[in-house]
């Protein structure tokens, strides 16, 4: 069997220390070796397959390399797993291995769930939910470079910095696409206020409203819940022995199973989707939006985007608190080193990721003499 090549045969081959070796591979060689020695050892590395000791290396650095995180549900969900998805492939690209636990919507599990995974010697924290929520963080978590993905802190002054979702620009654009196909009676379905997602979304329609130039018609804006059935019978409500002049031509709805209780609430008075009334969803759910027939315009939540824009800044506070600890008990990552991933900082301690027009059948131009 070969033997497994070492540092040492590195820096025989290309001619160097073995403590140059060390400090560029392990990412500390600008300024303290040679551009071209630098490339030398990188070549050599790579001809005799070599690569440093992660285990070793963490010993050295004191840092474990594992990033916690924390769900409310995403684990256990079939919604929102991109967010861990995209979380866990920067982690990896970096170094460093996650630990996923989830407490299945019970808060009372949230510290211990910290705690365990605390235990384990983790560099950084990570907390994730499904649906954007304020979240009661967990005191333990300020222990830990930490963040949190689509939630915020629910605390006055925010202690942890969040990377949420812009839903005020994706009801907006929303809004502004089927403004785009001539539609200027359009309703929107949202969902309860419990959740702060639809208030957020419904702002963001009458800033399109705004910007147009246009009043909002409040009687438009009804909220009626978040599934299917919710759709279909707020859509009876706006179209079911409704004048074909006094019908809204567009309804959006604040998520795609509203989308789909609309569509059927069209079929069922003998209306197409969208000849006669075009229909928008939101969330871009999988294997629900672009399997309906016709398939869903939507504004897509950026789950990925977000789990990536959370680990990049978290990963950036981790390596650049000594030891990977809070020591001075600060509160977390800073939320604005994730902007690299096309997310926009909002405040100090909140970065928005836009969301994403998807065009496909059910939205259309606005009927004749509309």
């Amino acid at each position: 069997m070969n033997r497994k090549a070492t540092a040492l045969d590195v820096a025989k081959l290309a001619g160097v220390s073995r403590s140059a070796v060390s400090l560029v591979l392990n990412g500390r060689g600008d300024g303290n070796v040679a551009l071209e020695s630098q490339q030398r050892i990188r070549e050599a590395a790579a001809a005799l397959n070599y690569s440093p000791n992660k285990i070793a290396l963490s010993l050295r650095n004191q840092q474990s390399r594992i990033i916690g995180i924390v769900s409310d549900q995403v684990v256990t969900s079939p919604f929102d797993g991109n967010i861990i998805a995209g979380a866990d492939a920067v982690a990896r690209s970096h170094g460093f291995v996650t630990v996923v636990m989830d407490t299945e919507l019970d808060e009372s599990r949230d510290e211990s769930a910290v705690e365990t995974l605390l235990d384990r010697q983790v560099d950084g924290l990570m907390y994730v939910t499904v649906g954007l929520r304020p979240l009661h963080v967990p005191p333990n978590m300020a222990r830990v470079p930490s963040i949190l993905a689509n939630c915020f802190d629910d605390r006055p002054e925010a202690g942890l910095p969040s990377v949420i979702p812009d839903e005020v620009r994706g009801g907006r654009e929303a809004a502004e696409h089927v403004m785009s196909l001539g539609h200027r009676d359009i309703a929107f379905l949202a969902g309860d206020s419990l959740t702060p997602a639809a208030p957020r979304r419904i702002d963001g329609y009458r800033d399109a409203f705004k910007v147009a130039g246009m009043p909002v018609n409040e009687d438009r804006v009804i909220q009626v819940g978040w599934d299917i059935d919710a759709g279909f019978h707020g859509a009876m409500k706006l179209l079911d022995g409704v004048e074909p002049l006094a019908r809204p031509t567009a309804i959006l709805c604040a998520n795609d199973r509203l989308a789909i209780g609309v569509v059927l609430a069209c079929y069922r008075l003998g209306l197409n989707v969208p000849e006669d009334v075009s229909v928008m969803g939101y969330d871009d759910e999988f294997r629900v939006a672009k399997a309906m027939v016709p398939a869903l315009s939507t504004m897509a939540l950026p789950l990925r985007e977000m789990g990536e824009a959370a680990m990049t800044a978290l990963l950036a506070e981790v390596e650049a608190v000594p030891n990977g600890k809070n020591d001075d008990g600060g509160t977390g990552a800073s939320a604005g080193g994730a902007s690299a991933t096309g997310a926009e900082p909002a405040s100090s301690s909140e970065t928005m990721v836009p969301c994403r027009l998807v065009v496909r059948d059910s939205t259309g131009p606005v009927p004749a003499g509309r």
